[in-house]
Formats: structure tokens, sequence, C-alpha cells
């Protein structure tokens, strides 16, 4: 089998990359280790940057960001009993969108099977061959799908495939850096079919630990507590998990919690990681493929969407205009990206967690820091750029 691009991997950030290919009418074969049902099965966050928004528009994705889709103008941000709101719209002229990454990989999923574009499912052993090799040997791709062996000849390689896939691992230990820091908690997060609190996220940094109110839609909230890593899940009662909450967030919004019971219940480990460089030979990095960044400031699923726009970008250049200087420079470009959304996670991730062993002067810093956002126009701004999402 032959095609232009295959792409490992089947979740928003492969999808999107194949639905841009496909407008710019470039061929690419999707190859997805799960099910279509295991993939859309995964609860993942649902903040959206406008730069994703307009991706997905211009992938020509019919979604249902219109009817199911939440604007947020600001957000909500709590230290001990206060809180402050920062207003998106006033700093950028933009809000953010509050939209499930698992309706993001539905709508993508349905616009593929429009499209009759191929796509591998319970995909196994993939191995990556002549990526690196230059001239006129093509890169080949071989594995196996619901027990059948296929091989595919193609230009380019497209790692979409997460930290844990073989695309990362196909580039030789020598010709990468990684860059790697694990935070020392987690997150305890559960859904539930109950209105949410408020009508904005709340970041909550409190004595007893870090805590964010975020919700699906007008009916289904999602929770979130940190904890320690080497927490069960089972020692957390959906009981233990409400008080908990509640003694995180200010009274104002503790007294209107609705509680009920959880329908997921999981705990994250907190990780940044960044590979350098995203890119070996003819093969590129997307996405959690190449970087990692905590959950704190909802830049995840954004940051891969601006790979696949600069991924996307050049592989047009090149195939349309016969221009290959972006798929030269692809790797520096994105990274310069990462690292801004990188360094914006780990900002947000040390401002508002507690973490252990913090001395008395660590917790006046914290604080001091807080103050200072809630009181600075400058500093608000700021996030308000980051969050919202800096311009591609």
């Amino acid at each position: 089998m032959q095609t232009q691009v295959v792409i490992i991997g089947g979740g928003p950030s492969g999808l999107l990359l194949a639905q841009l290919l496909h407008v710019q009418g470039i061929e690419a074969v999707v190859l997805e280790r799960k099910t279509r049902d295991y993939v859309l099965g995964r609860i993942r966050a649902g903040v959206l940057e406008r730069g994703l928004v307009a991706l997905l528009a211009e992938a020509q994705v019919e979604t249902r960001i219109a009817t199911q889709g939440f604007p947020h103008d600001g957000t909500v941000i709590s230290y001990d009993d206060q809180h402050f709101r920062i207003n998106f719209t006033d700093h950028t002229d933009h809000p953010v969108m509050v939209y499930g990454q698992t309706e993001v990989t539905r709508d993508l999923y349905d616009a593929r099977e429009k499209t009759g574009g191929t796509t591998f499912f319970n995909v196994e052993d993939v191995q990556i061959h002549n990526a690196d090799l230059e001239g006129t040997t093509r890169p080949r791709v071989t594995f196996t799908s619901d027990g059948t062996d296929h091989e595919i000849t193609c230009d380019y390689i497209a790692g979409c495939d997460g930290f844990h896939g073989v695309s990362r691992q196909s580039i030789p230990q020598e010709k990468r850096s990684e860059y790697e820091k694990v935070y020392p908690f987690g997150w305890l997060g559960i859904l539930s079919e109950t209105p949410p609190v408020h009508h904005e996220l709340i970041y909550a940094n409190s004595p007893h630990g870090f805590a964010l109110c975020s919700m699906r839609n007008d009916h289904l909230s999602r929770y979130y507590v940190q904890c320690p890593t080497d927490d069960n899940v089972a020692d957390w009662s959906d009981d233990r998990f409400w008080n908990e909450l509640r003694r995180r967030i200010p009274p104002e919004f503790a007294a209107k919690l609705q509680t009920g019971p959880s329908i997921e219940k999981s705990i994250a480990p907190l990780r940044s990681f960044v590979v350098e460089p995203m890119q070996y030979g003819r093969l590129f990095l997307c996405g959690d493929a190449a970087h990692i960044v905590p959950p704190t400031g909802a830049k995840g699923l954004n940051t891969a969407a601006s790979d696949v726009h600069y991924l996307y970008r050049a592989l047009t250049a090149h195939y349309r205009e016969n221009d290959s200087a972006k798929l030269a420079t692809y790797s520096a470009t994105a990274l310069s990206r990462v690292w801004k959304a990188e360094r914006f996670s780990w900002w947000m991730t040390s401002t508002l967690h507690r973490f252990p062993q913090m001395s008395t002067f660590d917790l006046r810093m914290q604080r001091a820091e807080l103050e200072f956002l809630r009181s600075n126009t400058a500093a608000q701004a700021a996030l308000a750029q980051n969050y919202v999402g800096l311009p591609y």
C-alpha cells in the first residue's frame, strides 16, 4: 500500500491533521492502536484555544461547538477565602471555548468517515523504517491490524501517538534530548451529572491543596482536587471527595455546590516533558509524542493543535508549492511555541498548588504572587493572553 502521509495515532491531533490534509488534496492513512469506541471513551479536558477552534473550521469539520460549546470570557482564581476574576476578552478580545475533547474527537471521526479516508484500528507492532534516509528511498511503516500484516510506503510520517507511542522511540537516543519535571502530586478528578457550581472555571489555591471546578455542559460537571501521587482511587469515596472540594473553594461557591454520584473517577499524575528535536528525517512528532504539560493551564490538546498547524502548513507548502523550507524548520518553529506553553503551565502549577515541604517563606512568596496577579493589570493581561492562546 502507498500513500503520501502516514499518521500514527487516531486521537484528536492525528485526526485533525488528516482532515486538514484532506482539504488540501493530500492523502493520509491513520493508524490507531485502539478502537474508535475506546478512543471516544477517554475522559479529557475541554478548554479550546481560539487557534484550535479556527483550525477545526479550516479543516471543514462540522462541530457542535455553536450549539453545545460554552464561550468563557474569563476565569475565577481564589486563595484562602478570597477570589477574583480575570477577564479574557478585556485583555485579548477573545474568549476560550469549553467543549469536551471527547466531542472534538467525535466530530473529527465523523468528518473522516465522510471523506472515506483510510483508518486502521486495533493496530499493533508498529515499526518505522527508513525515516532517516535521504534520496529516493521512501519511508515504510509496518504493522498488524486485527491479526493481518500490513506495510505502507509513504513520503512522510506524523507521529501523533502520545507519550508511550512508538514514534518518539523510533528516534535514536543519541539523536534526541529529553527534558522532564515530575510533580510530587496528582489530580483526582470526577465527572458528575450535576450543574456546575459556577458558569466559569474556578482555580483554587487553599491550605489544603489545589482544586479546580470545571464543566462539560449545564448538567455535567468536572471537578479536581490535588492529591498525593500514591493515593488509590478506591480510598476516595464520593462523600470524601465532595467534602474535600468544599473546604478548598471559597465559602460563597461551597455553599452552592450540588453533589451527586460520580460517573467517572481517576487520578492523573502531573508532568512537564519536552523532546528535542521534534523531527527525524521524514518523521515528525506532534502533541504528547513530543511534549506533555501539567493540565493546570489547559494547554495539552491546544499545544498539540499548534504542532498540527505548523506541520499541516509545511506539508501543504511542500506538495502544492514544491517548497520544503517549512518542513526543514518544523521542529524549531513548533518548539518555540511549545516552550512558551510549558512555561505558562509550569507557572500556573507552581502558583496554585501546595508542594511538599514548602517553607513559610515559600508560602508567603506564593501568596505575594497571587496578590500581585489580583492587583496588577499587566499580570492579568499576560495570563489572559497565554490562556486564550498565543498566536501561531
